[in-house]
This record gives structure tokens, sequence and C-alpha cells, in this order.
């Protein structure tokens, strides 16, 4: 294997790689070898032609496509290796040449780790995040309780208000014609929950218990039904049961059935310790953020379209590997809006990509500025580490330490060397 590499403007770069000729015919035999079993030749049973009878039959092509794939994937690595180039996206196949007793020869197109002009990034002035507890910090706790202690009251001398808890029956049409889904009895609504078609619940209000009566709406333009998508629908209703929260009062005794505390004052100043820890926490983290974007908006860079590309592919499969954990599949999901498996990545690119874009910075800044500092986490620090992690996930230490001794540790050194920076930063940082 031969290479050359070829220096682009915006941080790209062609690798032209050229495989022997010697090399790509057994690229060749490996991809008959590969996929014999497939091919029929009258006479001989199945795998037991040879590859020159093979190629003569079905031509060198039928051979063709798994062989340049093996050929890429045995020369490519050591092209990568061989370049010296950072490479951070996947590479763009321009086949040049190919063939048997050929040279084969293509080009990678490649993304290579942009240069960063770090700024100021030492002693940066951001606003302080707040972290005051206020009363109505608590009153919003104390409503909190209340909600979740609150018993339901059947309502039968009004009509329905906000926040009513119902159960109805409803059935829809669109143009006169019912559809599949539009029919419910005793089904459950909240009014405000926004489960249904916008405009939906606001008709219910003012309907007294038993009233069946007629609700107009419209289906969005993007639901996840074509035939129903932008067409107006109409809900015949009928209310048949009405019941509201009645939140319990807030004495002492509602104190000490919620809490360890006898009375409210000291249950309230509890939740104002709680709340103050909490806030504490959310603000660090908030400072912390502020920080970081200073730090990044101070420096300049120019990231190829490729690692964008690639940075957004890592946030959908992320996505989709959320919804996997939660129960829900990339195809359930996409039956359930209607989409296909391009749409959804464009529409995911589209709202992912300004955050794929700070992803990017944010990283390559951090990474620089640990190298500016020379900041090295040694075998002390990693055992702190080891430590942490199986205080977290309640294992032993030793299970840890074995896990990152098979297993590549260097990312988790880079990931202790960026946080240290970024504690750096904000210890560094003026909060005002």
């Amino acid at each position: 294997m031969s290479l050359q590499v070829e220096k682009l403007e915006k941080n790209m770069a062609d690798l032209t790689i050229t495989v022997s000729a010697e090399d790509f015919n057994k690229a060749i035999t490996q991809s008959f070898n590969k996929n014999k079993s497939k091919f029929n030749i009258p006479g001989f049973r199945k795998g037991k032609a040879t590859q020159a009878l093979v190629e003569k039959f079905y031509g060198l092509g039928a051979l063709l496509e798994d062989a340049i794939d093996i050929a890429i994937d045995q020369s490519y690595p050591t092209a990568v290796e061989e370049s010296k180039l950072e490479i951070v996206s996947r590479p763009q196949i321009d086949i040049k040449e190919v063939g048997k007793n050929k040279d084969f020869v293509y080009v990678a197109k490649v993304a290579t780790r942009p240069e960063v002009t770090l700024g100021e990034y030492k002693g940066v002035e951001v606003t302080k995040a707040d972290s005051n507890v206020t009363e109505e910090d608590i009153a919003q706790e104390l409503l909190a309780q209340q909600e979740k202690n609150a018993r339901l009251i059947s309502v039968d001398d009004r009509a329905v208000e906000d926040k009513d808890q119902l159960l109805i029956d409803f059935d829809g049409s669109v143009d006169g014609v019912h559809f599949e889904g539009g029919k419910a009895e005793d089904y459950p609504l909240t009014i405000g929950s926004k489960n249904f078609i916008a405009g939906f619940e606001d008709q219910i209000i003012g309907h007294k218990l038993g009233e069946e009566f007629d609700v107009n709406v419209t289906f969005p333009e993007n639901y996840h039904s074509k035939e129903l998508a932008g067409k107006p629908a109409v809900f015949k209703v009928k209310v048949k049961e009405i019941k509201r929260k009645e939140l319990p009062e807030l004495n002492d005794e509602f104190a000490s059935e919620v809490s360890e505390f006898d009375t409210l004052e000291a249950y309230k100043e509890s939740i104002k310790e709680s709340l103050a820890l909490r806030k504490q926490k959310r603000a660090a983290n908030e400072n912390e953020h502020a920080v970081v974007q200073k730090v990044v908006e101070n420096a300049t860079m120019d990231i190829p379209e490729p690692m964008i590309e690639l940075q957004i592919d890592k946030m959908v499969g992320d996505y989709a590997s959320r919804m996997q954990s939660q129960g829900i599949s990339l195809e359930q999901y996409m039956q359930f809006t209607g989409m296909t498996i391009e749409k959804l990545r464009d529409q995911m690119r589209e709202q992912m990509r300004e955050q794929a874009i700070n992803n990017i910075k944010t990283r390559l800044v951090l990474e620089d500025i640990v190298k500016a500092e020379k900041i090295e986490v040694d075998e002390a620090r990693m055992e702190e580490e080891f430590a942490k992690m199986a205080d977290q996930y309640d294992m032993e230490v030793e299970k840890i330490r074995e896990h990152f001794a098979n297993s590549d540790s260097d990312i988790l050194k880079n990931d202790i060397a960026i946080q240290e920076a970024i504690d750096m930063l904000v210890a560094e940082a003026k909060l005002v």
C-alpha cells in the first residue's frame, strides 16, 4: 500500500491510497470465498465452482463490490496511521481505478481536527447564578405537597372548570365519516393537560354534568395520520363525571402527616434547607456552564462540515438509545409520528445542528486548554475516580479497575483532565 496526502482548505484532506495489484487480487479471492455458495453454475454444486469459472460465467463485477470493501477495510486504517493526521470524520470514498491485475486506487476525503486559537480563558467575567431561596420557592414546594395529598371531590353543582378531572364519552368524525381511534367511553381527562388536539379541552369548559355537545377542532398539518392531517373534525362529547381536587389545609397537622416534623414552621424550615442545597448545586452547574461558554466564545476555529455531521449522527444515536431505554423503539416512534427514518434524521439534524456545533467547539477548546495548562492525570487521580465510580455504581473498586485495565483508559483520563480544566476555569472566573 502507498499513500499520498493532500491537505485542503477548511481542515479537509484527501488521502490517495494505492493497493497493489497483488493485494487487490487477494481481496478478489477473499470476496470469492465469501460469496461462492451463492453462485449457481450448471454442472457444479453450489460453492464447488472455481473462481475462474465464476468470473467467466458471472463476470468479475460479481466479486468486485465485496473485494473493494475488503481492500478498503484492510488499507484505510494503515493509511490513517501513516498520514499522521488527526481525523475527525468518516471517510468519503471516491474510487479512481479498480480491476483484476491492476492497482486499486481510491481517494478518502476526510476532515481533520481544526486548529483552535484560544482567546481569554483565565479570569473571564460572567453573571453569577442566583442560589437564594425565596418565600415563593417554599410556597411552590408546599403546594406540590398539597397537590400530592389532595383528595378528589365529585362536582354536580357547576359547569366544568380548568383543572377539573372528568370522565367523558366522545365520538369523532371527519366529513361525517367516523375514523379509527376517534371514539371512547368513560375516558379520563384532566382539563389543561393538553392531551387532545388544540382547542378540544377549552371547548368542554362551561358545560355541565350529563350535557351532550359538539366540539369542533382541526387536526394539525403534521398529525401522524396522513388521512386526518389538516382536516376539520367534529367530536360529539358527553360529560359523565366532574371531580375537583380539594387541597389539605396548611397547618401543623398537615406537616406531621407528610413529614417527620410536628409543626408547619419546622417543616418549612426543612424545605428551605433542602431547596438551598438543590439551588446551590444548580447554581454551581449554571456558573460552570456560563464560564465554559464564555471561554468558548473567546476562541476561534473553523469546524469542517463532516465533523458536524458525525456529531449529529452520534446525538441522533444517543436519542434513539434513550428512547429504547424508555421502552420505545425508533421504529415505534416513526410509526406513531408517521415519519420515515430519513425524514426523522433530517428533522433531528436541523434541530440538533446548533447544539452539535457547540459540543464540538466546547470539547476542542477544553482539550487545548488541557494542553496549554499541561494538565496530566496520574495514577493517584485515576484511583480517586475508580473509588468514586465504585461508590456510585455499588461495585468493588477492583472490578472498576479491571474494567479499565481491559479497555481503553485514555478516554477516562481525557475526561478527567477536561473536568480539571473546567474546575480551574471556574475557580479563576469572576462571578459578578
